[in-house]
């Protein structure tokens, strides 16, 4: 099965590049480019992508308020967002508004098409030192985020999210926990359900913000 990615970024040199090297893959397709958050919304209504690959900092609608206009729309798109620095305070507030990762723009060609594949797979792509720093910044800043789900989560519930929130995907939680990869589906749907996260990227976000996983 073919993904189907969308580039948004406000610089053409930039999307042709990025169109070149996810081109050339057999299992990866650009189906549309766009130079401005503005456009995104109309544009994956016509495309339906997989894989949104978006600019954090863009001249009229940056890429945090158009993630947040792609989740209101309920949009099934996966949204991969290009910063130039890992400790951008945008990056943190992509990923709050509903971003499924970040890569930065520096990333070799091999971890692109490894970012694009793996957030098309449904799996978080988190750099969690980076996170943990960005959360450390925005907890500082305000109280942290109230959880209310946090509590209810079961004793093993517990434990897998703060391996999510390491980065382990779902066979090295198993690993971990000496438990079967189903199981681990399991729980991580139950923490989904009982956070309200929309994805395993957000659930691993609502721990760092909430101090659920210390600074």
């Amino acid at each position: 099965m073919t993904v189907r990615v969308v580039l948004v970024d406000d610089e053409p040199m930039i999307r042709r590049g990025l169109a070149a090297v996810i081109g050339a893959e057999p299992d990866l397709s650009v189906v549309g480019e766009a130079g401005d958050g503005a456009d995104v919304l109309d544009l994956v209504g016509r495309t339906s992508p997989d894989v949104v690959l978006m600019d954090v900092r863009m001249p009229r609608l940056d890429g945090i308020a158009a993630t947040r206009a792609l989740v209101r729309a309920g949009s099934p798109a996966r949204v991969l967002v290009l910063t130039t620095f890992s400790n951008d305070d945008h990056v943190f507030d992509a990923l709050a508004a509903g971003a499924d990762g970040f890569l930065l723009k520096r990333s070799t060609p091999e971890e692109l098409l490894h970012g694009i594949r793996t957030v098309a797979r449904g799996e978080s792509l988190l750099f969690p030192d980076a996170v943990r720093e960005l959360a450390r910044r925005h907890v500082r800043a305000a109280d942290p985020v109230a959880v209310p789900g946090l509590a209810r989560l079961t004793e093993r519930e517990r434990e897998v999210l703060g391996l999510m929130a390491q980065g382990l995907n779902n066979a090295e939680i198993a690993g971990q926990l000496f438990l079967g990869v189903e199981t681990v589906r399991t729980h991580v749907a139950g923490v989904l359900a009982k956070t309200g996260a929309r994805d395993r990227t957000q659930a691993v976000v609502l721990a760092y913000r909430s101090g659920f996983v210390p600074g």
